[in-house]
């Protein structure tokens, strides 16, 4: 399951473990079809990673607070701490082979 997050809900719900947020909005394709890919990643890394979007345009703050000028951008974060950044449209084993390097 994906949790849809807000600017004021971000930083508590990203602050422990492995969590990837997906920064999209409803009118970028490339975003559309990373969803089912989000999806399938997260069931096959259930209770390893927590998977995370926002919609950039409802909740601006956060996005220009990391920068991200591209969507679809997967932002991972162990811990509270930004350790990631990927930019575009991103396979399930692209995604598996990184996730891999924070989670034991």
């Amino acid at each position: 399951m994906i949790q849809r997050l807000t600017d004021k809900d971000f930083q508590k719900v990203t602050s422990t473990g492995v969590t990837v947020t997906d920064f999209w909005a409803t009118w970028c394709p490339p975003c559309r079809m990373q969803v089912p890919i989000l999806e399938e990643t997260a069931k096959a890394l259930d209770g390893k990673v927590k998977f995370t979007k926002m919609d950039v345009d409802a909740n601006p703050d956060t996005p220009a607070k990391f920068g991200i000028m591209s969507i679809p951008t997967l932002v991972i974060k162990k811990d509270g701490k930004v350790v990631n950044k990927l930019v575009g449209l991103h396979s399930k084993d692209q995604l598996e082979h990184v996730l891999a390097q924070y989670t034991d």
